[in-house]
């Protein structure tokens, strides 16, 4: 927020030069706006009428040494001007991130003949075409080059099919008007787990029943070498299956405990919302330590990955662990329910995502809750995972001193998920959990409004819960979350939540004390946060000394974030900088580890030799505070709503 200079200011006399200059901008606006309507101009809007006809498409998706996607669609067209669009704002990454440099060898042929295609020349997803007179189909073939230097999409023992990477659609059109009869090419002998119905299988090529588009975008398949489907289907529910592709048979076996908390998943989500809109459900999950990409959310299915070891080593890794619960919650929030401005006709125009802190926010709130009711998180492993969050909004929320949390739904589309030099000073899609933070505290004053009789759980069931069997989207606003909240219990809603969406400063630890628990820092880490840190598919085995000195470390000694304003940061030291030595001793996590308890009894600052950018230069952290880390702790005589929030529902 900006204010204009009062009068008798300097800037007061220059109002006449500043009308000219606003005159000027309006006219330079209007000649801008003007041009971008034409630039704009020669793709197709997207009309709420079908298309003519039904594409084909097949994917070859068996070249598993080049992870190569090889594709060929036949689209019924009329002749004319005709444009293909590549999708580009992906739903669940809220951002317009469709890998369009990924699709090569772009062939189009009418009638056997090759087609002259040209890209748009301010878009770069739409391709024109002019179809000949006499033509009624369109052969189209290119390939998705999948990438192969890392978070490979494609492995010689699994793969992961995303649709929008592996398809072109006629422009000028809603996605739900538009039908696809789609198939797949597997290598010999692979299963897969998708939320397509199979039509046809020959030999490794299997035929899906035809859908609409934007169903199809939201079916990708998991396929793998090694592959076993779980029933999951909760008592007199809509069928759930657990499909899991692994590196290698023995990530497969599970035990009876482990197949139990999982099933006990789809029970509690279905008792929390009281309905479901999905015909069945397929959890889609790869374990391993190569393939990428994982962790989207879709209406019927959801993908996710972990690391190999997920059931072999499952009492040291708990961590991660609330990812099946979160992106299954997102069946229900964010595709059947979703804010009005992240709904768009196609995947070609922009979406919004102001309410992304409901979208992702409550569900990422849920995704804790319903990880402890299903017993896949003890009571201590979810407060432990809660301290660590509460604290990134004690210690290291210094970015909410500039910008709000609804402003950080604007990151999908402005950082792209990219590392960010000073994390805590720029913020980063703190929509989830900051969000999260929000839904506790709702939480929290709902069950104390109502002395205990009322609780979020009775905002989802009526906000998410409607319309029981239904999968067409639902969209809302923030007054209609408002009104939903007040038809649980009356209170100033909008004020409540726009204090903490749309104010600096917010504050996102009253939901915690309101639960009857207070954050508390001692010098050990829970076994939650060791596990954490020693992760790879958490946190890239980094080494948390955030709470304290104000450093966050990778390996080798690579400083990954400081903390802004924090006691390393007043000091100069800089991310990514190599810690050579602390005290004369060289580098290791435990040497810091004593040094900054030393330093708790003494005078003297930390030395910390550096080196980046080819130098080197020593750096003394005046930090005499000790090891620091987050736990909960009970707030004597006050109501236990923790403990209530994730017991199990009977």
């Amino acid at each position: 927020m900006f204010s204009l200079p009062a009068n008798g200011s300097p800037l007061a006399a220059n109002r006449n030069f500043s009308r000219v200059t606003l005159a000027i901008a309006l006219v330079l606006g209007s000649a801008v706006a003007s041009a971008q309507s034409s630039r704009s101009g020669n793709v197709p809007a997207p009309q709420d009428v079908p298309y003519p006809g039904t594409v084909a498409i097949h994917v070859d998706a068996s070249d598993t040494r080049q992870g190569i996607y090889r594709v060929h669609e036949t689209v019924p067209v009329k002749p004319g001007p005709f444009t293909l669009l590549y999708p580009q704002w992906i739903p669940g990454d809220h951002s317009p991130t469709g890998p369009i440099a990924m699709l090569a060898g772009l062939e189009v042929r009418a009638d056997g003949k090759p087609l002259r295609w040209t890209r748009d020349k301010y878009d770069v997803y739409a391709f024109h075409l002019d179809v000949p007179a006499g033509v009624s189909s369109l052969d189209v073939s290119f390939q998705y080059l999948s990438d192969r230097r890392g978070g490979f999409e494609m492995t010689d023992r699994m793969l992961d099919l995303e649709w929008n990477k592996v398809a072109l659609y006629p422009a000028g059109y809603y996605s739900r008007r538009i039908t696809f009869a789609p198939s797949v090419s597997l290598p010999e002998g692979w299963q897969f787990g998708s939320a397509l119905e199979t039509a046809a299988q020959s030999g490794d090529t299997t035929t899906f029943k035809p859908v609409t588009f934007n169903h199809l975008v939201d079916s990708p398949i998991y396929a793998g070498k090694y592959f076993k489907r779980v029933d999951l289907t909760p008592p007199g529910g809509a069928p759930v299956h657990l499909d899991v592709v692994a590196d290698a048979p023995k990530y497969l076996v599970m035990t009876p405990h482990q197949v139990q908390v999982h099933r006990n998943l789809a029970v509690q989500a279905t008792k929390l919302f009281g309905s479901h809109h999905y015909d069945h459900y397929d959890f889609l999950f790869s374990l391993s330590d190569e393939l990428g990409g994982n962790g989207l959310e879709h209406h019927q299915s959801s993908e996710n990955g972990l690391g190999a070891d997920y059931f072999t080593a499952w009492d040291d890794a708990a961590p991660g662990r609330d990812l099946l619960a979160h992106e299954f919650t997102h069946s229900w929030n964010g595709k059947f329910r979703r804010g009005a401005d992240l709904w768009t006709p196609n995947f070609n125009v922009p979406m919004g995502d102001s309410l992304l802190w409901v979208y992702e926010g409550q569900t990422q709130y849920w995704g804790f809750v319903l990880t402890a009711r299903a017993g896949m998180w003890t009571p201590e492993q979810f407060r432990d995972a809660l301290a660590m969050v509460a604290a990134n909004y004690d210690r290291n929320r210094e970015g909410f001193r500039w910008r709000t949390l609804e402003d950080t739904t604007n990151d999908p589309t402005a950082a792209r998920r990219a590392a960010l030099p000073y994390r805590s000073w720029q913020m980063s899609e703190e929509y989830y959990s900051a969000g999260q933070m929000v839904w506790l505290a709702v939480d929290a004053k709902l069950r104390a409004l109502t002395h205990d009789h009322k609780s979020l759980d009775d905002f989802a069931r009526a906000f998410f819960g409607v319309d029981n069997g239904s999968y067409v989207t639902k969209t809302y606003t923030f007054d209609d979350v408002v009104a939903a909240l007040d038809g649980v219990a009356k209170y100033d809603w909008a004020t409540f939540l726009r204090q903490r969406v749309d104010m600096l400063d917010p504050p996102l630890l009253d939901g915690l004390a309101g639960t009857g628990w207070k954050l508390v820092y001692t010098d050990q880490e829970s076994p939650y946060e060791k596990q954490y840190n020693s992760r790879s598919e958490s946190s890239r085995h980094l080494y948390n000394f955030t709470w304290s000195i104000g450093l966050t470390m990778a390996d080798g000694g690579v400083i990954n974030d400081v903390r802004w304003d924090g006691p390393a940061f007043k000091a100069g030291v800089s991310t990514g900088a190599t810690l050579v030595a602390v005290n004369g001793q060289d580098y290791s996590k435990d040497v810091l580890k004593q040094a900054i308890t030393a330093a708790k009894t003494g005078q003297a600052p930390i030395d910390l030799l550096l080196k980046y950018q080819g130098g080197y230069r020593h750096v003394a952290v005046d930090y005499h505070g000790g090891l620091q880390y987050p736990h909960l702790e009970r707030v004597k005589g006050t109501p236990d709503y923790l403990d209530q929030i994730i017991a199990a529902q009977k």
